[in-house]
């Protein structure tokens, strides 16, 4: 996984004709960082992979999107076309902060061109962490625990299991576990 991550990302730099030294630098990561994520030894975070895919021009769900396994082409080729199976131990699964899976993780549900790109992440962290910010539009469900969001407007929202939220594209968002329990939520992505 860590291997065809890498290197998509350095295709794209290459693609766009960037130093890896320039990407780093926008992306606000060592060189040497960048270096071994490319070469496959080194694995980002879920915001790691936001700033790199910002700096390259494109997504976090485009590059993980990349990322495809020996399960997924077995499932695939049992499936009619247009349809899309992840399993349950499938899908590209990033931690959520660079501290490892320590903060959580996300695990995108679908793989290849859609509408949508839902995915399953479990949250533990307590802080609020750098904002996200992209062009599409997303929705947050909580299946379990609760979360408070922030929109960057003073006015953060508390979400409990069974709430959800929407919100268009450029928004700033971030959000944090509050309570003891993990939060497990689902976020739906714009194509």
């Amino acid at each position: 996984m860590q291997e065809s991550l890498g290197a998509e990302i350095r295709r794209r730099r290459k693609e766009l004709g960037l130093t890896l030294t320039a990407v780093a630098e926008q992306a606000g990561i060592s060189h040497p960082f960048l270096s071994q994520l490319e070469r496959g030894y080194a694995r980002p975070s879920m915001l790691t992979l936001e700033r790199i895919a910002r700096a390259l021009g494109t997504t976090q769900v485009r590059l993980m999107l990349s990322v495809d396994t020996a399960q997924a082409a077995r499932d695939d080729s049992q499936m009619p076309a247009g349809v899309d199976l992840v399993r349950a131990d499938a899908g590209v699964h990033l931690p959520q902060a660079d501290d490892g899976d320590t903060a959580g993780y996300s695990r995108l549900l679908v793989r290849g061109t859609a509408s949508f790109y839902p995915q399953e992440q479990v949250q533990r962290r307590r802080v609020f962490g750098e904002f996200y910010r992209h062009p599409q539009d997303e929705w947050v469900h909580v299946v379990e625990g609760a979360i408070e969001v922030d929109l960057d407007d003073g006015r953060p929202v508390e979400l409990r299991a069974g709430d959800s939220l929407y919100y268009a594209g450029g928004i700033p968002h971030r959000w944090r576990v509050i309570g003891d329990a993990t939060a497990r939520l689902i976020v739906v992505q714009a194509s």
